[in-house]
C-alpha cells in the first residue's frame, strides 16, 4: 500500500497570478517563479496551484480553506484576533461574508471570500 506524503491544493480560477499573490500574502507563502502557484517557504504546508478555467464560479465551494489564526483562543480574545486578521485580509482584497459566533459545538469563525469570491474561513 502506498502512503501519500505530499499533496497540493488546486483552485480553479480566472486569474491565476492574482490569486497566487493574494494567497501568498494571506498565508506567508512565496509565489513560485511561474506565478500560478504559491508554496510554503518552510516546506511544511501544501503547494497551492491556481488553474485557469474558462467558466466562472457559480455555486458555493465544495471545499474551502480554514486559515487557523485563533487556534486555542475563545470568547472576546478570539473575536479580536479574527477581526484583526479579517481587516488585514480586506486590505488585500478579501471580502467579509459573515461572522459565525460560538455555539455549543463550535468556536467563532469569520467567513470570508478571496479576490475571486471563493469562500474561506478565519478560524
Amino acid at each position: 500500500m502506498t502512503t501519500v506524503r505530499e499533496f497540493q491544493v488546486t483552485v480553479d480560477c480566472a486569474d491565476p497570478s492574482r490569486l497566487a499573490r493574494f494567497w501568498a500574502d494571506v498565508l506567508g507563502y512565496r509565489v513560485q517563479v511561474d506565478g500560478d502557484a504559491c508554496i510554503d517557504p518552510t516546506g511544511v504546508g501544501p503547494r497551492i496551484w491556481f488553474q485557469r478555467v474558462p467558466e466562472g464560479k457559480v455555486v458555493k465551494n465544495r471545499l474551502h480553506l480554514d486559515v487557523r489564526v485563533a487556534t486555542g483562543l475563545v470568547g472576546d480574545e478570539r473575536l479580536r484576533v479574527l477581526e484583526a486578521e479579517g481587516s488585514r485580509l480586506e486590505a488585500l482584497g478579501a471580502s467579509r461574508v459573515r461572522l459565525l459566533l460560538a455555539d455549543d459545538e463550535n468556536e467563532s469563525c469569520l467567513v470570508m471570500q478571496d479576490v475571486e469570491s471563493n469562500e474561506f474561513c478565519l478560524d
